[in-house]
């Protein structure tokens, strides 16, 4: 059995009012949320019980925001007897402990846990409830006891700190005509404003009002004298031509002849708290007083210093003034053509917040947001104010927010009943949004300016960060990587191949790594959004419609409502899911080049929406990923493409030689080159007879590896028809020199190789200024085994000549290009000494050992990477085994 003061459900009781804000997950919000608690409870005279759910809130809100980690919705319900708040937060995987379920409620002493335990102590009931998407916690205070005749009232207030009055209270008293003349002055009226009755009698009041009072009202003063009743302020000129603040009361009458006119009772703002009860300024010692500053009049001190706080205390004043049940607020564009959601009270603002509607919304004046507008039944005009749809109200007066004649702005206040607004009360209202709409402007602009540095800041490093790969798939995880969680809950990417290409569904990326494989599930599911290149992001319906349905078929299931079929054991699309995309979707084109090359998904939670500068961010980082993504691609073909054609200047293979050891290692200088102008090949030329070559082209890169390839088949070509190896080189350097212009001077080692039968090899080797080759005999001495003769692509008649060479068990020959020889630390170089050194160190080696311990050694010679091509051929005979 649950303990005394715990619920599981919702206690029926009438609900006369209701106030709710939501709070983003970080620490400053819990401020906010208790100032938000306060606040509402003050406003509805429950000051009996404002401390203990002050504490409650902000324990509640803590464990949210910042224990959960997620953001937290407030309500608060105005009861008969006393007031419900209730904290929900989207972390429903969590449990609560409840009492009687043996399990600790925690201790006053740890951070995290104490919300439940005060719960207990200080409220009259308390309970929680969960939700397919939410956790709720709620508590219920009951307000004390009062004897019959007393009501509840504000704290006694000091002395000191009540209203300062003069000896007498002046209420001027004037009655205006139907033309808008002045036909009643007072004395209190004269002594106020300096004026004989003699003087004003007659005259338009026009004349001695200045109105407005406040920059940027939008309702003239003809036009509220015209209304029934009337409150609010504005100023009259005195006969000393200083204006003096007034607060005046109309009341539209019929004089003693039947014709209508207006009553008007004027104060000081001074005095106006002999008829409300505003904040004021005292009379300071010397005897000045100060007048009342409208803006701190309707927002109240101190004034919010961020926006969105200020905002939220507008919604609730503007409630609070017109005894509404709910009340919004919303920011214009910048180009003024949608208003975007920015603080609502008494409505879901978790489902609206920055949900954007159109200025214009009609042809009507009541259709445009500009205007002031009054709805006594939005049952008569389905859809007239979108933000109200499905929320239960029924009358709505709005009005528009101006600094200096642009919109910047509307505030609307709505109410459950029908008939309960009138132009009185959108006078009034419009009223206090000019008291409020420099603040709100001046707020907004520091937002945006706040926001745009940091958009600067973000695509800077974007830019950096996508300039610094030419890899596609990296270039696909950065844009997702930098647009969640920035910009986004999750991200998808779809690319597009070429026109005739349907889109691809190319990486998802959500901010919780269990929802990746869920949400990559359910986009596979469903078309790819079309490759619209129109810019600019527009809403894509379809993940959210997907998860919906499937979250609801498998409900069924559980519930035993839907087929018998078993469920499919894979990743599925569960709830979780579908609350994952259940939010607003867009789709950015990724546009290169005048072609659509994809489009960047991005998506919020259940109800989210996306704020209009996020939208702009994220096309601006669309348009640079766009083309990073291009480039990828581009060089990814480029490369594959060059190195296809490298690969083809290279030897297929190096081929078997009966008794001989063979081993190459090729290094081609530069980023991305397979093949410079060092080349290398072996290859047979008849039975038992086989060629092998390592050349050095002059220079390196694409023009080197041209003649490369044209020496590589030459040689093969030659040696295959019968030529011997001074014929082929001779044949070989004509060939290069009718290249031309793109001839390249070449040194080349060229030599023909045929074991023997008694375990040696014999070699025919013709060395054309090539570093001349190596021999390394058994006992370790180490010789030039050919002399050096001209290069080729020089002089048109060569006589070369070629040299024989008997290798014996044992012996090695060592073949290299410049490339290690010039090896270089500062003005020392490896050199063919150098070279002879490390060889001698190879006694005993196989072939594959004797030229993994020559670049070993070319390698360390210098701290630097080598800057030159790089060829190493070692041919061994190996020893005859022993029994």
């Amino acid at each position: 059995m649950a303990e005394p003061g715990v619920e599981t459900r919702t206690r029926s009781s009438v609900i006369t009012a209701r106030a709710a804000a939501s709070f983003d997950p970080v620490g400053r919000s819990v401020a906010t949320a208790r100032a938000f608690v306060r606040d509402t409870l003050q406003g509805w005279g429950y000051a009996d019980v404002v401390d203990d759910a002050v504490v409650l809130t902000s324990e509640l809100v803590t464990n949210a925001v910042v224990h959960a980690g997620t953001s937290a919705d407030v309500l608060c319900l105005r009861t008969e007897d006393g007031v419900r708040v209730e904290v929900a937060d989207r972390y429903p995987e969590r449990e609560i402990p409840i009492q009687g379920t043996g399990l600790s409620l925690g201790s006053p002493d740890r951070e995290n846990g104490r919300g439940l335990l005060l719960c207990a102590a200080l409220a009259s009931r308390w309970g929680v409830e969960y939700t397919p998407t939410y956790k709720q916690v709620w508590f219920q205070l009951d307000l004390p006891q009062r004897p019959v005749g007393t009501r509840s009232a504000g704290p006694v207030m000091p002395v000191a700190l009540l209203p300062v009055a003069d000896e007498r209270v002046r209420v001027a008293v004037t009655q205006i005509d139907r033309s808008g003349s002045i036909s009643v002055w007072n004395e209190d009226a004269q002594h106020l404003f300096g004026y004989a009755a003699e003087h004003v009698i007659g005259k338009p009041l026009t004349d001695f009002a200045a109105w407005p009072h406040t920059p940027g009202i939008g309702t003239g003063i003809v036009e509220a004298l015209q209304l029934s009743r009337w409150e609010g302020s504005y100023g009259i000129r005195g006969t000393d031509g200083r204006v003096v603040p007034v607060y005046a009361s109309h009341l539209r009458v019929r004089d003693t002849n039947g014709e209508p006119s207006t009553v008007c009772l004027l104060v000081r703002d001074d005095e106006r708290a002999v008829i409300q009860s505003p904040q004021r300024v005292p009379v300071t010692e010397s005897g000045e007083s100060h007048a009342t500053d409208p803006f701190e009049v309707f927002i109240g001190s101190p004034a919010p210093d961020d926006l969105d706080g200020l905002l939220q205390r507008t919604v609730e004043r503007a409630r609070d003034m017109l005894d509404g049940d709910a009340a919004f607020l919303l920011l214009a564009t910048d180009d003024e053509t949608e208003l975007e959601v920015r603080a609502t009270t008494g409505l879901p603002s978790a489902r609206q917040r920055f949900a954007r509607v159109p200025v214009e919304a009609g042809t009507g004046r009541y259709g445009s947001a500009r205007m002031p507008a009054v709805h006594e039944d939005l049952t008569a005009v389905p859809g007239a104010v979108p933000l109200l749809n499905s929320t239960g109200m029924r009358s709505v007066v709005t009005v528009p927010l101006k600094v200096e004649g642009r919109l910047t702005g509307s505030l609307g206040v709505a109410a459950e009943s029908s008939g309960r607004y009138s132009n009185e009360e959108a006078l009034r209202l419009q009223f206090a949004a000019d008291r409020i709409a420099l603040a709100v402007e001046s707020a907004r602009l520091g937002e945006l300016e706040r926001l745009r540095r940091g958009s600067l800041s973000f695509l800077v490093e974007a830019s950096d960060l996508l300039a610094g790969t030419l890899d596609r798939d990296q270039t696909l995880a950065l844009m997702a990587q930098m647009t969640v969680p920035t910009l986004a809950t999750w991200c998808a990417v779809y690319t597009i191949a070429d026109q005739a290409s349907d889109p691809y569904l190319s990486y998802v990326l959500h901010e919780d790594e269990d929802r990746i494989d869920g949400l990559k599930a359910l986009l596979s599911k469903i078309a790819p959004p079309d490759p619209v290149p129109a810019p600019g992001a527009r809403v894509w319906a379809a993940p959210a419609d997907a998860a919906q349905r499937a979250a609801l078929r498998t409900s069924k299931r559980e519930l035993g409502l839907g087929s018998t079929s078993p469920v499919s054991s894979g990743i599925g699309t569960t709830r979780a899911t579908a609350a994952a995309v259940g939010g607003e979707t867009v789709v950015l084109p990724l546009v290169a080049r005048n072609r659509v090359i994809g489009m960047l998904v991005l998506g919020k939670p259940s109800d989210d929406h996306f704020r209009q500068e996020i939208l702009e961010l994220a096309e601006d980082l669309s348009r640079r990923a766009a083309l990073a993504l291009d480039n990828a691609r581009l060089y990814s073909e480029r490369t594959a493409i060059s190195q296809a054609l490298q690969r083809s200047l290279l030897p297929p293979g190096l081929p078997q030689i009966p008794g001989v050891e063979v081993e190459v290692i090729y290094r081609a200088a530069g980023e991305g080159n397979e093949v410079g102008g060092d080349f290398y090949d072996l290859f047979p030329i008849r039975d038992g007879a086989y060629g092998f070559a390592i050349g050095d082209v002059c220079g390196t890169g694409p023009e080197a590896a041209a003649v490369t390839g044209l020496a590589r088949h030459a040689l093969r070509l030659l040696a295959r028809e019968g030529f011997g190896g001074p014929a082929v080189l001779e044949r070989l350097n004509a060939a290069i020199l009718d290249e031309g212009a793109r001839s390249r001077f070449l040194t080349l080692l060229y030599g023909e190789l045929w074991p023997q039968e008694d375990g040696s090899a014999v070699l025919k080797v013709v060395c054309a200024g090539h570093p001349l080759p190596l021999r390394l005999r058994q006992d370790g001495s180490v010789e030039p085994a050919a002399e050096p003769q001209p290069l080729l692509g020089v002089m048109e008649d060569l006589e070369l000549y070629e040299q024989m060479v008997t290798l014996d068990p044992g012996d090695v020959l060592l073949c290299v290009t410049d490339g290690v020889t010039e090896r270089r630390e500062g003005t020392r170089m490896m050199g063919d000494d150098g070279l002879i050194d490390v060889l001698r160190t190879c006694t005993g080696l196989t072939a594959g050992a004797v030229a993994s311990r020559v670049l070993r050694a070319v390698e360390r010679f210098a701290a630097e990477p080598a800057s030159d091509d790089m060829a190493i051929l070692a041919m061994r005979i190996p020893e005859p085994h022993r029994a």
